[in-house]
C-alpha cells in the first residue's frame, strides 16, 4: 500500500472533492484519480462515490478513514522521530589517525568536540597514514585523520584541512650545514633517513630524485618522525621532516625542490552515509581550517 495513495484518500474525503485535494497535494486532478483507483484496486473496495460533481465516502471508506489518518499521524512521528535523532549527536564515531597528525593537529580538535558533543563517544586508532588509509577503506574506521595521498582513489573523498611544509633538514654540525648552495646531486651524495618505501613522504621524496634520475641514499626506515628528528640531531643523515618538527638542533637547508608541502586532512569512503557524529567532526575541523 502506497502512502501517497492513502494521503490522497484523506485529502479527498476530507475536502469531498479531487480538485481541492489537487491543490492541497500540489498535484494535478488525473494524479489525484489515478491514485485512488490504484488504492480502491488494491483494497478490492469502493471508497467513494461520484455522484456528479460531489464525492462522498461509501461505507468501506467511512471505515478506512480512521485507519488511514492514524497511520498518518505514526508516519509523521516516525519523521520527527528521526529529524530529532539526526540532530542529537550521539553514538560512536571511530577515527584512524596518524601518530603525527594525532599528536600536532588533532588535540584542540578532539577537546572541542568534546566539549560541543558529550553523547558522542570517540574511538581513535593511532597507526601510520597509510594504515588509516586502508582502515577507511576496508571500513574498519567512518574517518581517517591523516597526511593526503597524491593518488586518486574513486572509493574515497580527500578533503584537505591543513598544510604541512616538509623542510629538508641535517644536525647543525653536519658538513652540508655550511654550504649555501646545494644541488641535488650534491644531496644524493649524502646519507639520509627517511620513512619506510610505502609512506606518502618517501614518495615526495623519491618522485623530486627521480626526475633527475637519482636515487637518496638512505641510511635507515622509520616512520616515526620524531625518532628522525633524533636521528638527524645527531649526524645520521638529512630528513625531510613537518616544519613542526624542526628545532634548534637542526639546520635547515635552502632547498627548494626538497622543501615541499605535504596535505593533511580527513577521508571517508564515499560509499558509507556519514553519520551525525562524522559530519560535526568534518565540520569543526573545516571551520578550524578557516580561522
Amino acid at each position: 500500500m502506497d502512502i501517497a495513495e492513502l494521503i490522497t484518500f484523506i485529502k479527498v474525503a476530507e475536502t469531498g472533492s479531487f480538485s481541492h485535494a489537487g491543490s492541497q497535494l500540489f498535484v494535478t486532478q488525473p494524479a489525484i484519480s489515478k491514485r485512488i483507483a490504484a488504492l480502491e484496486n488494491n483494497l478490492g473496495v469502493r471508497l467513494f462515490d461520484r455522484i456528479g460533481r460531489q464525492v462522498q465516502l461509501t461505507e468501506a471508506g467511512m471505515r478506512l478513514l480512521p485507519k488511514a489518518r492514524k497511520m498518518a499521524e505514526d508516519l509523521q512521528d516516525i519523521k520527527r522521530s528521526m529529524s530529532l535523532q539526526m540532530q542529537d549527536v550521539s553514538g560512536e564515531l571511530r577515527i584512524s589517525t596518524s601518530h603525527h597528525v594525532g599528536l600536532h593537529r588533532l588535540p584542540k580538535s578532539l577537546k572541542r568536540f568534546q566539549e560541543g558533543f558529550p553523547s558522542a563517544q570517540l574511538e581513535i586508532e593511532f597507526s601510520q597514514s597509510e594504515e588509516a588509509y586502508q582502515d577507511v577503506l576496508k571500513g574498519r574506521a567512518e574517518l581517517g585523520i591523516i597526511t593526503l595521498s597524491n593518488k586518486e582513489n574513486s572509493l574515497i573523498e580527500s578533503l584537505p584541512i591543513w598544510s604541512d611544509p616538509l623542510t629538508c633538514v641535517v644536525s647543525k654540525d653536519h658538513p652540508l650545514a655550511q654550504i649555501k648552495q646545494l644541488s641535488l646531486v650534491e644531496l644524493a651524495q649524502h646519507a639520509c633517513v627517511l620513512p619506510n618505501k610505502n609512506t606518502f613522504t618517501r614518495q615526495i621524496a623519491e618522485q623530486v630524485f627521480g626526475k633527475q634520475g637519482l636515487k637518496p641514499q638512505v641510511r635507515m626506515n622509520t616512520n616515526n618522525l620524531e625518532t628522525l628528528a633524533m636521528l638527524v640531531s645527531i649526524g645520521w643523515g638529512w630528513s625531510l621532516l613537518p616544519s613542526t618538527l624542526v628545532d634548534d638542533r637542526l639546520a635547515v637547508l635552502n632547498f627548494a625542490d626538497l622543501n615541499v608541502e605535504r596535505k593533511l586532512g580527513v577521508i571517508y569512503h564515499k560509499q558509507k552515509t556519514l553519520s551525525r557524529a562524522a559530519i560535526a567532526f568534518i565540520e569543526l575541523l573545516k571551520n578550524e581550517a578557516r580561522t
